[in-house]
């Protein structure tokens, strides 16, 4: 895992920093315009999705559509399954060979917010099953709490964070994990890719 920059404050300047008063910014522009641009810079190919709340948490995902699964979901009327509870069913050993094959592929988990806590909140969760990202007012970076709290953690979990400056550009602040994981089919990350394939559907309408 790389970052970038590697920016310590030194004990003075985060001293200095901590005794200002910083307030909480607003983010320069809507969710989704961050969102589409933070997919652009993270290299990250396909459908940049609305916002919606996945697990309790309000994220941006980016999806790709796998056309063969897709298909043969059609082919035999097997729409997105909503579900929990019946989705949970699905990795069951005895269902092996009986249920529809995912047809989404989730590329990464986006976190648009104007404090650090909050997007960590949103996207560390999915860290754990692919590319998961955070994207902040680049103000946030000039504070301690950020410096001290943040990148410790972002780091520990292969969170990337990219800062948005006034006029909507980005910029790497962290490089965290961005590589295509297998993920293991869990009643949790079949339900969520479920979840998002019925957005695909629905955006692409």
């Amino acid at each position: 895992m790389s970052s970038t920059p590697a920016r310590i404050a030194d004990t003075d300047d985060a001293r200095t920093l901590s005794a200002t008063a910083i307030p909480v910014p607003e983010l320069p522009g809507s969710a989704e315009e961050l969102a589409a641009s933070a997919a652009v810079r993270l290299g990250w190919h396909g459908v940049v999705l609305p916002e919606m709340v996945l697990m309790g948490r309000r994220v941006i995902v980016v999806a790709e559509l796998m056309a063969d699964a897709h298909a043969e979901r059609l082919c035999v009327g097997a729409g997105p399954e909503s579900d929990r509870t019946t989705v949970s069913t699905w990795v069951w050993p005895e269902m092996d060979g009986r249920v529809p094959p995912s047809a989404v592929r989730i590329v990464g988990v986006l976190a648009v917010a104007r404090h650090w806590r909050t997007a960590l909140a949103s996207a560390v969760p999915f860290a754990r099953f692919g590319n998961a990202a955070a994207v902040l007012p680049s103000s946030v970076a000039l504070t301690h709490d950020y410096l001290a709290n943040c990148l410790p953690r972002v780091r520990r979990h292969g969170v990337s964070v990219l800062l948005a400056d006034d006029e909507l550009n980005l910029s790497t602040d962290v490089a965290g994990r961005n590589e295509t994981v297998p993920v293991e089919d869990t009643a949790i990350t079949r339900w969520v890719n479920e979840l998002v394939y019925e957005q695909v559907l629905a955006t692409a309408s």
